[in-house]
């Protein structure tokens, strides 16, 4: 796999191999259901893979497991256990997409356990990290997250150019300790790490 843009971190061989298969299986699977949008799939190394590999230097050290919310084609919580080697519970309900998740575990033997439930109802043990992507506002994903997120753990959000809004709005609700830095594919984007988020 190329690595389109020197601001994200580079993998090993291997791995950039296991995410070769990732991009052919997603974009095979895409024909039948919708896992990215069809004006996407000629971009599906540098705005989705190369997206998801720029939490890498983000992650908090030395954390045991993690949890993706909405995981869909697999962004970023699969391409982060495949470039980590960290287990990481994937939450799809869309039992389609929670198929199609297992394959690509399978095919790129990722440290992940898949979990076809929404993600209010699951039961998952807590966690040190929580990351999702594109998949809701800020607000909404401090309520899905708080309940999975481990005492002193992190939730990794990367998010789009309404960032600054989205943290707005959610700051009405909830408290927490907010770093946040620009993405290196979209430096109008933002990648925020949270921590210590109660509900105020």
């Amino acid at each position: 796999m190329k690595q389109p843009n020197p601001a994200v971190p580079t993998v090993s061989r291997e791995t950039a191999d296991k995410l070769d298969k990732l991009a052919e299986l997603i974009l095979a699977w895409n024909r039948t259901i919708n896992l990215i949008s069809k004006n996407d799939e000629q971009h599906i190394v540098d705005r989705h893979i190369a997206d998801s590999l720029a939490l890498l230097p983000y992650l908090p050290s030395g954390f045991i497991r993690a949890i993706d919310l909405g995981s869909g084609a697999g962004f970023p919580g699969l391409v982060l256990a495949i470039a980590t080697g960290s287990p990481f519970d994937l939450i799809e309900a869309d039992q389609r997409r929670a198929a199609f998740l297992r394959e690509a575990a399978r095919l790129t033997q990722a440290p992940v356990r898949i979990h076809a439930v929404r993600i209010e109802a699951s039961t998952i043990t807590p966690a040190p990290l929580v990351t999702a992507r594109a998949l809701a506002p800020l607000k909404t994903l401090l309520a899905w997250a708080t309940p999975l997120l481990a005492p002193g753990g992190f939730a990794l959000f990367p998010k789009g150019r309404n960032a600054e809004q989205e943290l707005t709005d959610a700051r009405t609700q909830w408290h927490m300790h907010v770093e946040q830095w620009p993405n290196p594919l979209d430096p109008s984007a933002r990648i925020l790490r949270l921590s210590e988020i109660t509900r105020g």
